[in-house]
């Protein structure tokens, strides 16, 4: 006979996938058993896909890298007590950067809460603010199951994770939901009987028109495309006659208008300081100069809201829209002047470009000569060619730097793999240095965080590759520090899918990024070393091992072109040893 609790559950999951949900991320539990073995039935008959991870921190955000990668919500089921609270983190990162998310908390009965009963606390309302949508269901008793009231519930859920409501209209920010279900004993039965599919997945169709936004008649717009932004900010860019800065993981760092160097032009008077409206995409991160431009007199700011829970409003008085369409005006005295915008881009991005190139010359002043052999009248044609492949040698040979590394793994990156960049130095040597190019790139930047990035990696990978036959390989760009926080995601267990993902590690043996910080000018060295910098001593390869990853260690150039580009039957750890 069937318990209540596996009905229940049987009912549940069997309702989420009818309204769309395709991934159910697991850890083990008592409490939360007839939801896993409902699961794996699910996946057993094809209509889900099953990942168990013994973390559930791990598991929170792999879920988060599912749902990023395919838009879809995907399901974290976990037993009751600190096991819930360990989804804290990604919790709050799928708030912020607006990724759907169903929490599907398992829970003890009414009776058992308030009393001191083992592994039992408040559980709905854990996650506080970070989740706008909870359920707290009462566990199921003997009897027949409502199903249509099961359904209803799965779809409201499914709705509000992608922003709606179970209407079908758009009302607030996609973000993660809770629902937790409590259980009595007996938690579950060995029988198991699916209940027929009934696919009717959740669309949702915005409401709101947008918002419209003229050409300038005298050009002084920049568009600015944070994390998330999309292809959109690029397309309003040349639409407006606009400059485009667009950070790394923006999904808009291409097209003409794409402007290098922005950094050191929005200091400069002669640039930024002519920018009197600034249109913002997405949820820029990763410069001080974007929110000092925003908040800066006399500059009107337009914010396209983001898929994050909050507008990205440094000045606190931006005008904050869901969405725009590019006006032009009338033909007349107030008409805009098609070269006059073309020459303002042009300033921006052939300005730009030198800067990135005069950089790259201060930077490695060897590689410029190397690929910039100029012919003269008294060496031979084969001498000028030896004299090239000698210096091309001694490059290769050469150990990696940050900016080498940046540009190496974008380089080998194309729109059939995916790139994901910790919060570490590292995303900010790629936003500086690398140039445009339409390629798949996200990162953590809701809170922008260390933690979760092998997980979220991971996600992806896995999402991307059982969804797409042509899809390549992802890489993820780490630093130590960021590898070790998020070290426990590296355990696949037996019977689970090993992507093929590269997790690329820039080790400089700490946190060299609080180099950055002001203080470190002034404090004590041994202070800073301890408790910022945080140095460490672990062998990589070793960890690899225990995991039962692959290793490799480039400590050239040429070894890392060739670790990158590499076949690997399963997932690897590539180990770049950086200079502090």
């Amino acid at each position: 006979m069937t318990s209540p609790s596996t009905e229940y559950a049987l009912s549940l999951l069997a309702s989420l996938t009818d309204a769309g949900v395709r991934d159910v991320v697991l850890s083990p539990g008592s409490r939360s058993q007839a939801l896993a073995l409902a699961a794996a039935e699910f996946e057993t008959a094809g209509r889900l896909t099953v990942h168990v991870r013994i973390d559930e921190r791990s598991g929170g955000f792999l879920a988060l890298g599912l749902a990023a990668e395919t838009g879809v919500p995907s399901v974290v089921i976990t037993t009751s007590g600190t096991a819930v609270a360990n989804l804290h983190p990604a919790v709050l990162e799928a708030h912020h950067s607006g990724v759907p998310l169903i929490v599907l908390s398992a829970d003890r009965p009414r009776e058992m809460r308030g009393i001191g009963a083992n592994q039992t606390t408040v559980q709905p309302g854990l996650f506080a603010s970070a989740v706008g949508w909870v359920r707290d269901v009462e566990a199921p008793r003997s009897g027949p199951i409502d199903h249509e009231a099961v359904r209803t519930l799965a779809r409201e859920a499914v709705a509000e994770a992608l922003g709606g409501d179970s209407h079908g209209a758009l009302g607030r920010s996609r973000g993660p939901v809770q629902l937790n279900v409590a259980f009595r004993e007996p938690l579950s039965s060995g029988e198991q009987s699916l209940p027929a599919a009934r696919p009717e997945p959740i669309e949702l169709a915005p409401t709101a028109a947008p918002t419209a936004l003229e050409v300038d008649t005298d050009p002084a717009t920049l568009v600015v495309a944070g994390h998330a932004a999309g292809p959109e900010a690029e397309a309003v860019a040349r639409a407006l006659g606009a400059p485009l800065v667009a950070e790394v993981s923006s999904g808009a760092r291409f097209g003409p208008h794409l402007v290098s160097s922005y950094r050191a032009l929005l200091d400069d008077a002669d640039f930024g300081g002519r920018v009197r409206r600034v249109v913002v995409f997405g949820h820029p991160t990763l410069s001080r100069q974007i929110p000092s431009l925003l908040t800066r007199d006399g500059v009107e700011v337009v914010v396209v809201r983001a898929a994050g829970a909050e507008a990205y409003d440094p000045s606190r008085s931006a005008r904050v829209v869901e969405a725009v369409e590019v006006t032009r005006a009338s033909s007349g005295s107030g008409s805009t002047d098609d070269a006059a915008h073309r020459a303002w881009v042009g300033r921006w991005v052939h300005t730009g470009r030198r800067l990135l190139e005069a950089e790259a010359a201060r930077q490695d002043p060897d590689e410029t000569d190397a690929t910039t052999v100029e012919g003269s009248s008294d060496r031979s044609e084969a001498a000028e060619q030896a004299e090239f492949l000698r210096r091309e040698v001694q490059l290769l040979r050469r150990p990696i730097t940050r900016r080498a590394l940046a540009e190496a793994l974008w380089r080998v990156s194309w729109p059939h793999d995916r790139l994901v960049l910790g919060a570490s130095r590292l995303i900010r040597e790629l936003d500086q240095v690398v140039p445009g190019k339409k390629i798949p790139v996200h990162a953590n930047r809701g809170l922008a965080g260390i933690d979760g990035t092998i997980a979220t990696a991971t996600g992806m990978a896995l999402a991307s590759q059982r969804d797409d036959p042509a899809a390549g390989t992802t890489r993820v760009l780490v630093g130590d520090l960021t590898l070790l926080h998020d070290v426990g995601s590296m355990l696949l267990g037996l019977g689970e899918t090993r992507p093929r993902l590269q997790v690329v590690v820039g080790n400089d043996g700490g946190g060299t990024i609080f180099d950055g910080l002001e203080v470190a000018a002034t404090a004590s060295p041994e202070a800073m070393t301890r408790v910022q910098f945080t140095p460490h001593e672990v062998d990589l390869a070793a960890l690899a091992l225990a995991y039962g990853w692959r290793h490799v260690e480039a400590a050239t150039r040429a070894e890392l072109d060739q670790a990158l580009v590499a076949r690997y039957d399963g997932p690897v750890v590539i180990e770049v040893p950086l200079s502090r």
